[in-house]
């Protein structure tokens, strides 16, 4: 992994090419993620809100049918957990005895009372989280919630013990690891995945500055340099049929769940770089899918 998933708040009106150009300039001045975020420039996601983070836990969870019971607790991984940690907390509430948290810098926040609010949240859904809810630092609410921040992607990743993890899931995250380090990733969290344990994506394969396919407009060799890949809106440019191929080099077996498909190609076919130009249209139309992997 090599860039975040960030989220410009422009309008819609503003046309896609300026919004590219506008994200070059900003990503480069001297000024942290943090304050971005606070001016309302960039997001990493909708992870920061409550009730998006629990609605994301149980939509994974729930496909993949884990089996707890057996059990002393299992043992969570997120990947990308972007503004917040709250999914330490909703791990914790389901009966995760560990979840790492794995990103590839420190974007969540800090702040307490923010993590508070959501293991109150989840009690008044019947959940008992004393410790987290009068937690007074982050520190003590991952100790209290038995979560592990990890900043450094792959890196953090080779560090953890081989089939240790029986839950792993990323919701619109897989789109934004760096192609190199796609399946040398994939092949470390299979590592890591218990012979019984599941993961749970869901992908997002549009342009993340305009929700089309104007990613699709560049050659390689220019979309996968360290200047485009570091200005903040860096898409892999996976197509789902290759995606869940590398998923099987990987040593997985994926099932796709569902498929979101356009009628027809937001971008023009005309505009679009080799090899995308020539993919077919039943590859191109794919907007985004849901996998589990086993």
């Amino acid at each position: 992994m090599e860039t975040p998933r960030i989220a410009v708040t422009f309008k819609q009106r503003i046309p896609w090419g300026a919004k590219l150009a506008a994200k070059i300039v900003l990503s480069r001045l001297p000024i942290s993620y943090k304050v971005w975020k606070s001016l309302g420039a960039f997001e990493l996601g909708d992870m920061n809100r409550p009730e998006y983070a629990i609605d994301v836990f149980k939509k994974h969870w729930h496909r993949v049918h884990l089996d707890t019971e057996k059990q002393d607790g299992f043992v969570a991984l997120e990947l990308g957990p972007g503004d917040s940690l709250f999914s330490a907390l909703i791990a914790k509430a389901f009966g995760s005895s560990k979840t790492y948290l794995v990103d590839v810098g420190s974007f969540a926040t800090a702040d307490v009372e923010s993590y508070r609010r959501m293991a109150r949240l989840l009690e008044s859904s019947g959940f008992s989280l004393p410790e987290c809810a009068k937690a007074d630092s982050l520190d003590e609410m991952l100790r209290a919630s038995s979560g592990t921040y990890l900043t450094r992607g792959l890196l953090s990743v080779r560090e953890i013990p081989s089939a240790s993890v029986d839950f792993i899931w990323s919701q619109h995250v897989l789109e934004h690891i760096r192609r190199d380090d796609f399946l040398p990733l994939f092949r470390e969290l299979k590592r890591i995945q218990k012979p019984l344990g599941v993961s749970s994506h869901s992908v997002d394969l549009k342009d993340h500055l305009g929700g089309n396919l104007n990613n699709l407009r560049f050659p390689d060799s220019l979309w996968e340099s360290n200047f485009m890949s570091k200005s903040g809106f860096y898409t892999n440019r996976i197509r789902c049929t290759e995606m869940l191929c590398l998923f099987s080099k990987a040593g997985y077996q994926p099932e796709v769940l569902n498929v979101d498909r356009w009628t027809e190609l937001p971008t023009p076919r005309a505009r679009l770089a080799e090899p995308f130009s020539t993919l077919p249209f039943e590859e191109l139309s794919v907007s985004g899918f849901d996998v589990v992997l086993h």
